[in-house]
């Protein structure tokens, strides 16, 4: 059972190419482990405070709860993951029963700085895109599927979001096995290394 781990900057593709991926092994069954599921829970915040939570620094991932997750679903076992709201920024009480498959793919911006969670991946590919083409793309999903503003997007990317990438995501690429170009996706190459690890 191979881990893929899929790391970029936000809006650089990570979902898409999971999507490919699964699209791809169909038949023998993929599962995606989004490690967004896994920010700590601030649920005794209210929203206001909640809201002003760098949800771009690795501090914010629950890492203890992901590792241990991706052990128990190595081991063939089903786990329990935690369902997240980016409109409410805070953990749901009722949780996801996810079942392991031939593969699973893990998924996120802050995949690649925990060295635990590294060891435990099969191989790694890095989505690097251009800061303008990932802000653009930010907007319209944030502003479509998340019921931000425009201001409230830009706001972020600035503040939190692009400094974090600068300080932890982008260096985090020299742990991956693979570096591609977000917009020429080499999947025959990504495919290719899966059938080899399984």
């Amino acid at each position: 059972m191979p881990l893929i781990g899929i790391c970029g900057g936000t809006a650089s593709g990570k979902s898409t190419l999971a999507n490919k991926i699964k699209s791809s092994f169909s038949k023998i069954g993929v599962v995606c482990i989004v490690s967004d599921s896994y920010y700590k829970d601030h649920s005794l915040l209210n929203f206001k405070e909640r809201s002003k939570i760098n949800f771009d620094h690795p501090n914010s991932i629950d890492f203890d709860l992901i590792i241990k997750n991706l052990k128990k679903i190595k081991n063939n076992k089903k786990i329990k993951e935690p369902i997240y709201s980016y409109k409410t920024h805070k953990r749901l009480k009722k949780t996801n029963i996810v079942l392991p498959q031939k593969i699973v793919i893990v998924e996120g911006l802050h995949i690649y700085c925990n060295d635990k969670l590294l060891e435990l991946l099969d191989f790694k590919i890095f989505l690097d895109l251009d800061s303008i083409t990932r802000l653009r793309r930010r907007i319209e999903r944030d502003v479509k599927e998340r019921n931000r503003s425009v201001e409230e997007v830009k706001k972020r990317y600035f503040d939190m979001t692009e400094p974090m990438y600068e300080k932890f995501i982008l260096p985090s690429k020299n742990k991956s096995d693979l570096i591609i170009n977000a917009n020429n996706l080499n999947l025959k190459k990504i495919i290719k290394k899966i059938d080899e690890l399984l």
